[in-house]
């Protein structure tokens, strides 16, 4: 049941990223909201709780692949004019490279292969992208795409404490981010509310919700039950933006919908056991009750000679 609830958690915060990014992009770039986000968290962290050194070297790389390299992979992306639903479809990708590393059952590439369908239904009507866009702009989300599965492989096999791992992942970001935005002249926020709210948003909802469930999720499950779920998160995404924003879900993006919960369905639901049919009509029968334990087999009587009066 919790890892029920992690699961359901984590589709709907991780989501939430996608509204935030589009809350702050109105107000400031990309760089400058990435750099705020994690200077907040890691703050925050950091007044809370101080982390191992033991941990520092392995979380220092788990950080620059699966939160610097992914985040700054997509958020330039978008920025050079790849359409959102283009870089959801690369996204979803990423099972299919986890199926590849935990050597998945062929029930489980049926449905990761059904998944992606869904997601290319929902994501079909935002894979245009703006015109003048570089051919290799479409590396960037796939390049992050391969840097998020490699910092989950890495951050799996460390076995750290996931709130000490956060925290210097975080205060690496934060050092990443901050430098690159002061380099491009674009650490200064902008003067208004809107900027500040998304702030807000990013830091609580997919940065320390997100995350934490994304690794508490990996430590009890696989790569591949973790990333199937990640199906979900294009139609969740797209019901939150028709509750924030009003953007109209369309009968299209409702079929996907189904059939992303169809594939991730086939992927994380185990089939059904079989026992031998013997077995089986045992354990049904009504009458049937626990077999004594094995004993060796008594030897078999000898018959008595009758003897006739003569």
């Amino acid at each position: 049941m919790w890892t029920v609830m992690l699961g359901a958690g984590f589709v709907l915060l991780w989501s939430s990223g996608f509204i935030g990014a589009t809350l702050g992009a109105g107000s400031a770039g990309a760089i400058t909201v990435l750099a705020w986000r994690f200077l907040f968290a890691a703050a925050l962290l950091l007044l809370w709780r101080r982390p191992k050194r033991a941990q520092l070297k392995s979380q220092v790389v788990v950080a620059l692949l699966s939160q610097c390299c992914y985040l700054f992979g997509v958020y330039e992306a978008a920025a050079l004019g790849v359409a959102a639903g283009t870089m959801a479809l690369i996204a979803a990708l990423q099972p299919i490279v986890s199926a590849v590393i935990d050597r998945a059952t062929v029930r489980q590439w049926i449905g990761l292969g059904i998944g992606l369908a869904g997601v290319a239904v929902v994501v079909s009507g935002d894979l245009a992208g703006h015109p003048g866009t570089p051919w290799w702009a479409y590396l960037l989300p796939f390049g992050g795409m391969l840097t998020l599965v490699a910092g989950s492989l890495l951050g799996r096999r460390t076995r750290a404490d996931v709130t000490d791992a956060l925290v210097i992942q975080y205060a690496t970001s934060a050092v990443v981010f901050t430098a690159l935005a002061a380099a491009t002249g674009t650490l200064t926020p902008p003067d208004n509310g809107r900027f500040w709210w998304a702030i807000a948003w990013v830091v609580v909802l997919p940065t320390f919700g997100g995350y934490t469930c994304y690794w508490l999720l990996l430590r009890r499950t696989s790569l591949t039950t973790v990333s199937t779920l990640l199906y979900l998160t294009p139609p969740t995404t797209m019901l939150l933006a028709w509750l924030m924003f009003g953007q109209q879900v369309t009968a299209l993006g409702l079929l996907g919908l189904g059939i992303c919960l169809t594939g991730v369905a086939l992927v994380l639901v185990p089939a059904k056991l079989s026992y031998p049919r013997g077995m089986m009509a045992t354990c049904s029968s009504p009458t049937s009750s626990t077999p004594p334990p094995s004993s060796p087999p008594r030897a078999r009587a000898r018959p008595r000679s009758r003897r006739w009066p003569g």
